[in-house]
């Protein structure tokens, strides 16, 4: 089991755990909001399973149906827990309603306040730690599911502030508005997600800044050769795909050629792990002056 694998086990632990707690402030105090924050943790807890299941899959070697790799299961992964994230949103937004249409009194008890912000300041930390793994390990998964429970700490702090106002003034409207924000934030993280994720499914390019120092890397490591052109990059999982054509003087020899793209491989390759590079070599005459310049 490799190590993304073992950070979305203990994501799934760590949301069941949250899940319990939430569950246990809306079933004392019969909240709208509280009702809210454990649904978008249960919404949490199956992102998580997706999330063990995506990583397990994208670790699984290239094979003859798949040449190359598992790596876009993560994606797959992060436009389905997105698609969760807004339905959840939508279950907020029913729930606000009712509540608007019949609003009850609050049982609003220290141990309900107690259970709802034990779990916050779990979720908190938990979602540092896994969105620095996440991003280490190059995890499009992991990354996403540590978006989500921020969504959620965020959403859990409004509530709590919220909830701690109804307590002060008494006043129950308070409470099914605070369940309508809660959800208009959730949403907004939802399609938020899908699009990123969608992205990459469509090989959308990297960070602009990660496109221009594969540029830089390659200028100053392709010496001898004449330039570079229609270099293209991607994404698939924690892999990113580079390939590029590079022009050579026309009586330069396979060897030394070679020798020039073993160089800018080794370049790239110490700054940027997980790394597939492919480099075609074209003869002088297929220069087109508009690529990029070799320093």
């Amino acid at each position: 089991m490799d190590r993304a694998a073992r950070w979305a086990i203990g994501s799934l632990l760590v949301g069941c755990a949250v899940l319990a707690l939430k569950t246990l402030a809306w079933r004392l105090s019969a909240s709208a909001a509280f009702f809210s924050d454990a649904l978008e943790t249960t919404v949490n807890v199956a992102a998580s399973a997706i999330a063990l299941y995506a990583v397990r899959l994208a670790s699984v070697p290239a094979d003859e149906n798949h040449p190359y790799g598992h790596e876009k299961a993560e994606f797959f992964a992060a436009v389905i827990e997105g698609v969760l994230i807004v339905l959840a949103a939508l279950a907020i937004f029913r729930a606000a309603a009712l509540n608007f249409a019949a609003p009850h009194g609050l049982e609003l008890s220290g141990m309900a306040f107690a259970a709802n912000g034990g779990a916050t300041v779990l979720n908190g930390l938990w979602s540092f730690l896994l969105g620095r793994a996440g991003r280490r390990l190059r995890s499009t998964a992991l990354v996403a599911d540590s978006r989500h429970l921020v969504a959620d700490v965020v959403t859990s702090v409004a509530i709590l502030a919220g909830v701690g106002c109804i307590a002060l003034t008494g006043e129950v409207l308070i409470d099914p508005a605070l369940a309508a924000l809660a959800g208009v934030y959730v949403l907004w993280s939802g399609v938020r997600t899908v699009s990123q994720s969608v992205g990459g499914l469509m090989d959308a390019a990297p960070d602009p800044r990660i496109v221009q120092r594969i540029r830089e890397l390659v200028s100053e490591s392709a010496s001898g050769a004449i330039e570079v052109h229609d270099l293209r990059t991607r994404r698939a999982g924690r892999r990113a795909y580079v390939e590029f054509h590079m022009v050579v003087p026309g009586h330069m020899s396979v060897a030394e050629s070679h020798a020039i793209c073993d160089r800018i491989e080794a370049a790239l390759k110490a700054e940027m792990e997980y790394l597939a590079i492919t480099i075609h070599v074209e003869p002088e005459i297929k220069a087109k002056q508009h690529g990029v310049p070799v320093l």
